[in-house]
């Protein structure tokens, strides 16, 4: 993950939101609205909740790009794109409510900010010692909540074994283990086509954790001369070219 300092990064230093961890807490939230929703009767008072959800997102992202200098690239980025997307959907769950499952997309922030990234190193020796194991975990869950908010959007209306959002979620973690109980089913040829990505994408995110949280710990520092960027943690010497180095202590 790249330290630079991008709009998001400026704009939760310039509306003082806690360098990031207000607007994790938002994402949170605005999540914790998403599974909560699923398991209430449907109604109004649900579609309102949303649609306030939706101008207060939307307000963010609004201040974010103007917090920008570039707000045009900012809005075309993948993750730009994608918080449209979920700003959109919530505003829009009065009208289109089938497609609700866009709004887990906000998700797709979570620990994308390097100044978040930046205070949990500060802020956790756990996150400082190995911070790709909790960045891996922080993608799995994202792809998890993403696809369970697909297959509860696409299923809770013809699909009698999906009720709810915690019924999606155990289809969701049942065929992304590949450990497939066969109780619950996706019917159709889209259906099957959605348990495949959930397999494959699943196992290459089980491999990439499991890799950051087996593989022997690297700290970064880039080598002033051959500019490896991994080392040893009791390294004196780079292994590539050999010069000696001058590691910070993270402790100091």
């Amino acid at each position: 993950m790249s330290a630079e300092i991008g709009p998001f990064d400026r704009f939760a230093g310039r509306f003082g939101l806690g360098g990031g961890y207000g607007l994790l807490a938002l994402d949170l939230l605005a999540l914790a609205w998403v599974i909560g929703e699923s398991f209430l009767p449907q109604g109004p008072a649900l579609r309102l909740v949303d649609f306030g959800f939706g101008l207060v997102l939307g307000a963010e992202l609004v201040l974010r790009l103007a917090a920008s200098p570039r707000p045009w690239r900012e809005a075309t980025h993948p993750a730009g794109i994608a918080d449209i997307i979920a700003v959109l959907a919530f505003l829009l769950a009065p009208f289109a409510p089938g497609w609700g499952f866009l709004r887990s997309l906000r998700t797709l922030r979570l620990l994308r900010s390097a100044r978040l990234v930046a205070q949990l190193r500060r802020d956790l020796p756990l996150f400082r010692a190995n911070p790709e194991a909790p960045i891996a975990a922080a993608d799995l869950l994202v792809f998890i909540a993403v696809m369970t908010g697909i297959v509860h959007a696409t299923q809770y209306a013809r699909n009698p074994e999906i009720a709810n959002w915690a019924d999606a979620l155990y289809f969701t973690v049942a065929a992304l283990t590949t450990t497939g109980f066969g109780d619950i089913t996706l019917d159709g040829t889209w259906g099957r086509l959605l348990t495949v990505i959930i397999m494959l994408c699943g196992v290459t995110l089980f491999l990439r954790l499991a890799q950051a949280l087996f593989r022997p710990l690297k700290v970064r520092f880039r080598c002033p001369s051959c500019g490896l960027g991994r080392h040893d943690t009791d390294a004196v010497h780079c292994k590539a070219c050999g010069i000696q180095l001058n590691i910070p202590d993270d402790e100091n």
